[in-house]
């Protein structure tokens, strides 16, 4: 028996296949995995996601001992509420996580302080990193495991919130931009998600979180696993940790150039002087989107012949509910461009090669 939300009751209700899922419990799909995916794409639909790692982090040096950790710079969240996507980096540059942080208070007021949510499968190590860099700072690192945390995502996802939220909370809501929280009476409400889609996440005490679940249920919100959760972010173009990166590889080789923040020069984030030569250098393979619009499924593991240049390899790959073909991100060699071909069944088959996401509100949207 592995470890257990405070919705796992009503996913058994719901009718869930549970499986294993970083030590946890969770929902694979609630019948139809295809079902769920469509239902996110065209109208709403709900996840468990309280299995993630929330960590508060405060102290007077909370926000420079953040700048030290992560790749991408909190000094850019000027808005209270506001969120960033990074990487938290090891001394080689490589990813030993990729997390959210959100500013908890007006930037720059004394007592300011940081909410991190990181991924369930490298919480210990996660943590371990994060306590080891709090030496000789005034830092102090807060778990919030009294907390649950529900996805809503689709087009119709914050209507049907606000259906079933207060006056009050509905409107705070409505105030909201992309990649924004607010706390409101226990809860955090944040215009964040994992699916390509507008949505929110909202945290909130576990006491309220199975009410809250039946009231989304009530109102139409579709409840939905793991396995559309995957596809959904695959067609985002959004990694999965120890998929598409990890340890073994930097930001730059993992399509995340864009989350390391070079500016200013003197901030000396983990990992930066390896990144800056890899980026003088170019790094030895990228990763990319490929498009098989021929029959087949793309897969984890599969190879990847590019002609004259070298192989590289599938780190996730599925059909795509919305396109109807297959999608994938890749690890190839730097040098490849924009056709390649799959090892499937030992014989190649070929494959465009993209730039992702593959989709976003539900409309293709790669070239």
């Amino acid at each position: 028996m592995g470890n257990r939300t405070a919705l796992y009751d009503k996913h058994l209700a719901m009718a869930a296949k549970v499986v294993d899922f970083g030590g946890w419990d969770m929902p694979l799909h609630y019948g139809s995995q295809l079902d769920e995916h469509h239902q996110v794409r065209r109208d709403a639909g709900m996840f468990d996601v309280s299995h993630m790692t929330i960590v508060d982090v405060t102290g007077s040096d909370a926000k420079e001992y953040l700048r030290l950790l992560l790749a991408n710079d909190v000094s850019r969240l000027n808005t209270k509420g506001k969120a960033l996507y990074s990487g938290m980096l090891n001394n080689q540059g490589g990813v030993i996580d990729d997390l959210i942080v959100y500013l908890m208070t007006e930037p720059g007021v004394t007592g300011e302080w940081f909410r991190v949510v990181v991924n369930c499968a490298t919480r210990v190590k996660d943590l371990r990193w994060m306590a080891e860099h709090t030496a000789k700072m005034d830092v102090a690192l807060t778990e919030q495991p009294e907390l649950s945390m529900i996805a809503i995502q689709g087009p119709n996802a914050i209507s049907r919130v606000k259906s079933v939220v207060s006056e009050f909370r509905g409107r705070l809501i409505d105030e909201l931009v992309l990649f924004q929280g607010q706390e409101s009476e226990g809860w955090f409400i944040a215009r964040t998600g994992y699916t390509g889609e507008d949505g929110l996440e909202i945290m909130l005490p576990e006491d309220e979180a199975a009410a809250f679940w039946q009231a989304l249920a009530d109102a139409g919100v579709a409840p939905c696993g793991l396995g559309a959760r995957d596809t959904l972010r695959l067609e985002a173009g959004m990694n999965l940790y120890g998929q598409d990166m990890d340890e073994s590889v930097t930001p730059l080789e993992s399509n995340m150039g864009w989350t390391v923040a070079w500016e200013p020069q003197d901030r000396q984030f983990a990992g930066r002087a390896v990144l800056e030569q890899q980026r003088l250098d170019k790094p030895a393979t990228k990763l990319v989107g490929l498009v098989l619009e021929a029959r087949g499924v793309l897969r984890p593991g599969q190879k990847v012949l590019v002609e004259g240049i070298g192989e590289g390899v599938v780190t996730s790959g599925s059909f795509s509910p919305t396109l109807g073909y297959s999608i994938a991100m890749a690890r190839v060699p730097y040098a490849t461009a924009d056709a390649a071909e799959v090892e499937m069944r030992g014989k190649p088959v070929k494959v465009k090669v993209v730039k992702p996401p593959f989709v976003r509100n539900g409309t293709k949207v790669y070239s």
